[in-house]
């Protein structure tokens, strides 16, 4: 049974949705306070996530090839996103700002308990379709991002340094790029069976 299919998962979809675009705005604007890049990238994750699994509901009743197109277009989308972020660190490296450590602290350790909430609702439906595929690996990332932020944070309080902000945003980068890739790739794969 394929995960679009199965029962529940528009509505796990709809959990992931609300948890994410929710939470990204509310991390985004701490992100902000805090000054940290960090806390800026993981608020991106989340709202972006939040973006694709509510293009992932909109495409559950369309054609596979359609909804291949719309996991590539998802794919590129999280591309676009690392590059975004690896770019506005390479300016953070020149304005060395320490970011507030505690801030950092708490809103990546709330960040880390609401993806693994959705991380939960999706386990079940984590295989299926490229689409399917695409949801999972944005709410896994989500997860090991938010990790790296509580890291990030305890480095900085420990270190007084910029650095541990700055690097675990290119780590979260890396790790948008890299799904970026995996989906990408799966989606041409899909469409090439589809056409052909």
């Amino acid at each position: 049974m394929t995960a679009q299919a199965r029962p529940g998962y528009r509505r796990a979809l709809w959990i992931v949705v609300v948890l994410n675009a929710g939470y990204g705005l509310v991390e985004m604007t701490g992100g902000l306070l805090a000054d940290s890049q960090a806390l800026k990238a993981d608020a991106l994750d989340f709202i972006g996530d939040g973006l694709i699994t509510f293009v992932g509901i909109v495409a559950l009743t369309w054609h596979p090839g359609v909804r291949a197109r719309v996991a590539l277009i998802q794919g590129l989308f999280l591309g676009a996103l690392g590059l975004g972020v690896l770019a506005t660190t390479v300016f953070r490296v020149l304005i060395a700002k320490q970011p507030d450590a505690e801030v950092m602290g708490v809103l990546g350790a709330i960040g880390l308990a609401i993806n693994l909430a959705a991380a939960a609702v999706l386990v079940p439906h984590r295989t299926g379709d490229v689409n399917a595929r695409a949801i999972w690996l944005f709410s896994r990332n989500d997860a090991l991002g938010n990790i790296a932020v509580v890291i990030a944070a305890a480095s900085v309080a420990v270190t007084r340094s910029v650095w541990p902000d700055l690097v675990v945003a290119v780590v979260i980068a890396s790790l948008f790029l890299h799904s970026s890739w995996s989906i990408v790739r799966r989606a041409a794969a899909t469409l090439r069976t589809a056409t052909g």
